[in-house]
C-alpha cells in the first residue's frame, strides 16, 4: 500500500475544474444538467467484467484519482468532498488531504471485515439525504456488497433527494484533454498507425499476392499477437520488428498497452456482410482475394483509446476509385471544420451537403453519423457527430472521425467503404493523430492490368511515391506496384519462371538481413559475458567419499586382496601393504591381458589431459597435481581376475546408469495441486485415449477442465493425470482430415512424471475411423446393390469426421479460454485489501493448428514422418515419439547434402541455447527444398546450404568455449551465409573443414572396450597390450602426441595421393587432435570419404 503514490497536484487541478464548471453552469450549456443540484454522488461497486466496456463512472473516478478504487463512494458537496471507503483505501486517499484542494476532503472509513462496524456508512447516508436534489449516473447500475448496503440504508431513510442524470456533465468533464491525457492518446495513435503501416498493410499485401488461405479471424489474431502474449518465463513480448519502425515508441509501457477490440477484418466473403461500426467482428470465413477489404484497428494505452480504419480495393473499378477519392477529400474538408465552437449537428450536415454536391446518388448510402468523442471511453455517446446533437466542440477534445458509405453495389455484390482516423480538435482546425496508408495509391491493388498495358514481359513500374497530403499524412515507406502478382496476360511458363526468380531474389535479400541481424544479436548477447563454458555450466569438481575412516573399511580387505565393495561403490586395491580404496568414479576402465601363464589386470584412472572423448573435459580440483594414471596387477589365477573385472565393469555400468537416470529426472517438476471446480460440473471431453498410456488395459477416459488445469481420469477411477495451465507451453489441435486420429496435444514447459516415465508431451485423441460395422450382415445389403452403400458410408464417414473435428476444436478453445493468462495489471483495492486486478487482453494460449499444406517428409528420429509447421512450432503429433520445436528457440537452420542429383537433403536446427544438441531432420525429399526454404524464410529463421553433413558435436563445443569470440570471427558465416550463396569457396577450405569432421571417426571407436568393458576408452589401447608393470613406461618411450599427429597427417596425405583415401581404415583407431576453432567455410566438398557424415 505504501508503494501507491497519488498525483495530488493533478487531482487538485481536475477537482478544481469540476467545481468551477459546477459553480458556473449558467455560462456553459454543457453543464445545465447539474445547474440546480445540491450534490453530485458517484457510486463505484465491484469491478466490471472483462468483456464489458469501461463505464463512464469508472472513467470519471480514474480520471480524478489516477486509479480505479472499487467499492468507493464520492459525494461532491458545495463546501466539501466526502469519500466513503475501506481502511486500506483511506491510507492511500489520505495523501489527497495534503493537496491544495479547492474544498476540504473528509474520509468516511469503514471497518475491516473482522472488526465491529463503524458509523461511516450511516453518517455518509445522512450527509447525502440532507440534500433536496442530487445528480448521479442514473443509467449505470453498479453491484456489490457495499452497493447493497447503500441501497438498503437509503431505502430506510425518511427523506431522499430527487435524482437527476449527470452523464452529460461528466462527459463534458472528461471531453477536453489535458497534456497528460494527450500524451497517452498520441502514443496510442502512434501504436495504431505503426501497426497498420508496418504490419497489417504489408501482411495483407502478401496474402493477396500469394493468394494465401487465411480466415479473417486468424488474421485478426495474428495482428493481436504483435503486442505479445503469455506470462512467466515463456511470455512472448511485443514484436519489436514492427514497433521499432514507429516514431516515439522507445519508452512504451507494454504492460499498459492493449487492444480496444479484436481487429476487424472484413472482405467480400464475410458471411455477415460489411459493417463499419466498431461492434463488427472478424468472422471465421477465409479472406477473399478480390473486391473490397475493410480493416479497423483500435489500441488503448494507459486506458486512453485511438482508432483507425481503412479500405483496400483489389482491381478497383473507376467508380470505386472515385468514391474512395471522395472519402479522402471529405476527410480533408472536415478537418478544417472540426474546430473550437463548431456544433456537432452542423458538422454532420456539412458532410452530407458535401456528398450531395459531389455525388448525390451516394447520399442515401452515407453513414448516419460521422464519429464520436473518444478518451477512456471508446465511444462517448454524449458527443456523437450526428444531425441531432447540438453540443459544441472545444479545443483539446479528441474524436474518432468515421466517414463511410454502406450498401454500395459493384458487379451485383454489395460492399462498403470507410476512412476512420483519430483527430484532435484545435482552435482553427483539427489534426489527425493517426496516419498512414490513406492515399489512393496506397490502398489500391491492381492484379489484372489492361490488355494494352500488359504487352511487355518486364516487371511493371512502381507508381510514383505519394507525397505528404495537406494533413501531413505521408504514405508508408513501401509503395504498391501496378501488379502485385504475376500479370495474368503472360504465358504460364514465363509467369512461373518470373515468379521463381522473384521469390529466390526476395529470399536471398531477406536472408542477408536475417544473417546480419543474427550476427549483431550474437555480439550483443555475449559481449558482456565474454567467454563461454563449453555447455557445461552445471559441471564442477565433485568429491567422492568411500569411507569416513579406516574403521569403516570392510573385513575383506584384511587379506590385502582386490575387493569390489558394491555397497560403497568402491574398489579397494592393495598397494605396498595397504588397502587403498578408490571410488568407482575415479576409475576410467579396466582391462585384462595374458602374458604366458600369468594374467595381467590393469586399472586405468581418470586423469587430466587424456584424449578421452566425452570425458576429456572432466573437471579436477587441482589439474597440476601428480596423478596415478594406471596400476597393474599380475596373478596366475585368471578366473579371479576375470571375476574382478566383471564386478568392476558391472559396478561402473550401474553407477553410470544411476547418474544418467538422475540427470534425466533433474528437470522433472512437481506440479502444484489442481484446484477442482466446485458448484458446477466441469467441462468434459469423453471417450478419449491418452498418450503416454497409463498402466493397465487400454480403455478410453475423459478430460475435465478445472480452475487451474486439466485432469484426465481413467475409466476405472484409479489413475489420473493432472496438467496445470501454468505448465502448458503449447496447445495443439490436429483435425482428423487425412489422418486416423483427431488430437489435442499439450506440450509442457517442464516434464512431469506419468507412471514411472517423464513426459514432455501429453496427448488426448480419439480414433476417427469406424470399425464397428458389419461388412456382410448389414440389412440394407439384402435389398441394395451397386455403389449406393459405399457412397452412403463415405458420407457418414465424412460427417463423423466433421463432428469429431468440431467437438475437439471446441474443447481446445475452451481449454485456451480457461488458461487465458492475464497480461495487463492495474492497481485496485478490493475487500479492504490492495490487489492487482487483471485485465485479459487476448488469448495468450491459443490452439495451434498444423498447416498440412506446408508439411514435408523427414526423419527426426528413426522413422520417416510428416512434419507440419504451425504458427509457432514445427510438429509431428500423429505417432510417438512426438516432435515439438518452438520456432522462437531456433538460432539458424543448416540445410545439408544439398547437391544436384541427390534425391534427399538434411536439415539441422541449431538452437539459441547453444548447450542444447542441434536437431537433425534427415532424408527430406529434394523436391520439397524450395518449400522448406520458403517456410523458413517466412518465419524469419536464418538458413544456410551446404553440400555435405557437418559434425556438429565439435562445432558446438568450440562455439560454447567462447561464444563472443565465435561471433567476433564471423559467427555463422562459416556456413556460407544466406541460402544460395557461393559454394565454390568451400573447396578451398576443405582441408580446414576436415579438422571438425575427422574428430567423429577418431572418437567413435575410442568409446568401445577391448577388454570387454563397454565404458573402456580406446585411447589407451597401446598401453593395454604391453607388459604394463612399469607405470612410467608410456611417458618415457616413443614419440609424443604432437609428433604422432604429424606422422598420421603425413600418412593420410600419402594414401590420398596414391588413391587409397580413407577406405583402408588403417588409421581408424588413431587418436586425432580436435581443432580448437572452426576455420573457413564448412560447406565445401571434403576429399575422399566425408568423415563429417553421420
Amino acid at each position: 500500500m505504501s508503494g501507491i503514490k497519488l498525483n495530488a497536484e493533478l487531482f487538485s487541478k481536475r477537482l478544481g475544474s469540476v467545481y468551477n464548471a459546477w459553480n458556473n453552469t449558467q455560462q456553459d450549456h454543457d453543464y445545465t444538467s447539474i445547474a440546480d443540484v445540491d450534490a453530485l454522488i458517484l457510486l463505484a461497486g465491484d469491478p466490471a467484467a472483462e468483456d464489458e466496456p469501461i463505464r463512464k463512472g469508472t472513467a470519471f473516478q480514474t480520471w480524478l484519482l489516477g486509479f480505479e478504487f472499487p467499492s468507493t463512494f464520492l459525494l461532491f458537496e458545495k463546501q466539501r468532498l466526502s469519500i466513503l471507503c475501506s481502511a486500506s483505501k483511506a491510507k492511500i486517499l489520505s495523501q489527497l488531504k495534503n493537496a491544495e484542494s479547492p474544498v476540504p476532503i473528509e474520509l468516511f472509513v469503514q471497518a475491516k471485515a473482522k472488526e465491529p462496524p463503524t458509523d461511516a456508512l450511516p453518517r455518509f447516508v445522512q450527509a447525502y439525504t440532507a440534500h433536496d436534489r442530487a445528480a448521479t449516473l442514473t443509467k449505470e447500475s453498479p453491484s456489490g456488497k457495499l452497493i447493497d448496503e447503500w441501497n438498503r440504508a437509503v431505502g430506510e431513510a425518511e427523506k431522499k433527494p430527487t435524482l437527476v442524470d449527470m452523464s452529460a456533465a461528466v462527459a463534458s468533464f472528461l471531453a477536453v484533454k489535458d497534456e497528460e491525457e494527450l500524451k497517452c492518446i498520441r502514443t496510442a495513435a502512434n501504436l495504431t498507425s505503426t501497426l497498420l503501416a508496418h504490419y497489417v498493410a504489408p501482411k495483407l499485401e502478401t496474402i493477396l499476392d500469394r493468394e494465401a488461405k487465411i480466415s479473417h479471424e486468424a488474421f485478426a489474431g495474428q495482428i493481436e499477437a504483435r503486442i505479445g502474449y503469455g506470462e512467466g518465463d515463456k511470455a512472448k513480448g511485443p514484436d519489436m520488428k514492427v514497433w521499432s519502425k514507429g516514431r516515439g515508441l522507445n519508452d512504451v509501457d507494454w504492460g499498459s498497452t492493449e487492444f480496444c477490440y479484436q481487429p476487424i477484418i472484413q472482405s467480400q466473403s464475410t458471411s455477415s456482410g460489411y459493417d463499419i461500426s466498431p461492434s463488427a467482428e472478424s468472422t471465421p470465413d477465409d479472406i477473399s482475394h478480390k473486391g473490397v477489404l475493410l480493416v479497423a484497428v483500435g489500441m488503448r494505452y494507459k486506458s486512453y483509446c485511438a482508432n483507425l480504419g481503412r479500405s483496400f480495393i483489389v482491381d478497383p473499378s473507376k467508380e470505386q476509385e472515385a468514391i474512395y477519392s471522395l472519402l479522402v477529400s471529405l476527410q480533408s474538408e472536415m478537418l478544417s471544420l472540426l474546430k473550437d465552437g463548431a456544433a456537432a449537428k452542423d458538422l454532420y450536415q456539412h458532410a452530407l451537403s458535401f456528398v450531395r454536391e459531389k455525388k448525390p446518388e451516394l447520399e442515401s448510402h452515407f453513414s448516419k453519423n460521422i464519429g464520436h468523442g473518444m478518451g477512456m471511453e471508446f465511444r462517448d455517446s454524449s458527443y456523437i457527430l450526428s444531425s441531432k446533437n447540438g453540443r459544441k466542440l472545444r479545443s483539446g477534445m479528441v474524436f474518432n472521425l468515421v466517414l463511410g458509405f454502406t450498401g454500395l453495389e459493384e458487379g451485383g455484390k454489395k460492399y462498403a467503404l470507410q476512412l476512420i482516423d483519430t483527430v484532435l480538435v484545435g482552435s482553427d482546425k483539427a489534426t489527425c493523430l493517426t496516419f498512414g496508408v490513406k492515399s489512393v495509391k496506397d490502398t489500391m491493388f491492381f492484379l489484372n492490368q489492361d490488355e494494352g498495358e500488359g504487352q511487355s514481359s518486364k516487371a511493371p513500374k512502381k507508381l510514383p511515391t505519394a507525397k505528404a497530403g495537406a494533413n501531413g499524412n505521408a504514405s508508408p515507406a513501401k509503395n504498391k506496384t501496378a501488379g502485385g502478382k504475376v500479370l495474368r496476360n503472360k504465358t504460364r511458363s514465363a509467369a512461373q519462371e518470373d515468379l521463381a526468380q522473384s521469390m529466390a531474389a526476395k529470399i536471398a535479400e531477406h536472408q542477408r538481413e536475417l544473417h546480419g541481424k543474427l550476427h549483431q544479436e550474437g555480439l550483443a548477447r555475449f559481449s558482456e559475458g565474454g567467454g563461454g563454458t563449453g555447455g557445461k555450466e552445471g559441471k564442477g569438481w565433485k568429491r567422492f567419499q568411500s569411507y569416513k575412516g579406516e574403521a569403516a573399511l570392510p573385513r575383506e580387505v584384511e587379506n590385502l586382496r582386490i575387493f569390489v565393495d558394491k555397497k560403497s561403490q568402491t574398489v579397494v586395491l592393495p598397494i605396498h601393504g595397504y588397502a587403498v580404496p578408490f571410488h568407482i568414479n575415479t576409475i576410467k576402465n579396466v582391462s585384462k591381458s595374458e602374458e604366458g601363464d600369468l594374467t595381467l589386470l590393469r586399472v586405468n584412472f581418470q586423469t587430466p589431459g587424456q584424449l578421452a572423448g566425452k570425458k576429456e573435459d572432466t573437471p579436477f580440483e587441482d589439474p597440476d597435481a601428480t596423478f596415478i594414471r594406471s596400476i597393474t596387477y599380475r596373478s596366475s589365477d585368471a578366473s579371479r581376475f576375470e571375476h574382478i573385472m566383471k564386478q568392476i565393469t558391472e559396478l561402473k555400468k550401474e553407477v553410470n546408469k544411476r547418474e544418467q537416470q538422475k540427470k534425466e529426472m533433474a528437470d522433472v517438476i512437481e506440479q502444484d495441486t489442481l484446484i477442482e471446480i466446485k458448484g458446477r460440473r466441469p467441462t468434459k471431453l469423453p471417450e478419449v485415449f491418452v498418450r503416454p498410456a497409463l498402466d493397465g488395459k487400454r480403455l478410453p477416459g475423459e478430460v475435465e477442465i478445472h480452475q487451474n488445469g486439466l485432469r484426465y481420469q481413467s475409466p476405472m477411477g484409479s489413475q489420473k493425470i493432472d496438467i496445470l495451465f501454468s505448465n502448458v507451453k503449447h496447445l495443439f489441435f490436429q483435425p482428423c482430415d487425412h489422418e486416423l486420429l483427431v488430437i489435442i496435444h499439450i506440450h509442457l514447459k517442464a516434464p512431469i512424471m506419468i507412471g514411472k516415465k517423464k513426459a514432455h508431451d501429453v496427448q488426448f485423441y480419439r480414433e476417427a475411423s469406424d470399425v464397428q460395422f458389419d461388412e456382410t450382415g448389414n440389412r440394407k445389403r439384402k435389398y441394395r446393390y451397386g455403389d449406393e452403400d459405399e457412397l452412403e458410408l463415405e458420407q457418414q464417414e465424412r460427417k463423423r469426421r466433421q463432428m469429431l473435428n468440431k467437438e475437439f476444436k471446441l474443447f481446445s478453445e475452451k481449454i485456451a479460454e480457461a488458461a487465458t493468462g492475464s497480461v495487463r495489471f492495474y492497481t485496485a483495492l478490493v475487500s479492504n485489501e490492495l490487489t492487482y486486478v487483471t485485465a485479459q487482453t487476448g488469448d495468450p494460449l491459443e490452439p495451434d493448428i498444423p498447416f498440412r499444406e506446408l508439411s514435408f517428409e523427414g526423419v527426426p528420429f528413426r522413422t520417416n514422418v510428416r512434419l507440419q509447421p504451425t504458427t509457432e512450432c514445427l510438429v509431428h503429433l500423429s505417432d510417438p515419439p512426438f516432435l515439438v520445436v518452438t520456432l522462437a528457440d531456433i538460432e539458424i537452420a543448416s540445410l545439408e547434402r544439398v547437391q544436384f542429383g541427390l534425391k534427399q537433403f538434411d536439415m539441422v536446427l541449431i538452437f539459441k541455447d547453444f548447450s542444447k544438441t542441434p536437431l537433425h531432420i534427415n532424408s527430406i525429399p529434394s523436391a520439397q527444398l524450395d518449400d522448406v526454404k520458403n517456410w523458413l524464410d517466412s518465419v524469419d529463421i536464418p538458413l544456410s546450404e551446404g553440400p555435405v553433413n557437418l559434425n556438429w558435436g565439435p562445432i558446438m563445443k568450440t562455439i560454447n568455449e567462447d561464444p563472443y569470440d565465435f561471433f567476433q570471427q564471423g559467427g555463422w558465416s562459416f556456413l556460407g551465409g544466406a541460402a544460395g550463396g557461393e559454394e565454390s569457396e568451400g573447396d578451398d577450405d576443405s582441408e580446414e573443414e576436415s579438422e571438425f569432421e575427422a574428430e567423429s571417426d577418431a572418437s567413435e571407436p575410442s568409446e568401445s572396450s577391448e577388454g570387454g568393458s563397454d565404458y573402456y576408452d580406446g585411447s589407451d589401447a597401446s598401453e593395454d597390450e604391453g607388459s604394463g608393470s612399469d607405470f612410467g613406461s608410456d611417458d618415457s618411450e616413443g614419440a609424443d602426441w604432437d609428433e604422432l599427429e604429424r606422422k598420421a597427417a603425413k600418412d593420410d596425405k600419402k594414401r590420398t595421393e596414391t588413391g587409397r583415401g580413407h577406405d583402408s581404415g588403417d588409421d581408424s583407431d588413431r587418436p586425432k587432435k580436435a581443432s580448437a576453432k572452426s576455420k573457413g567455410k564448412a560447406n565445401g566438398k571434403a576429399s575422399g570419404k566425408a568423415n563429417g557424415r553421420r
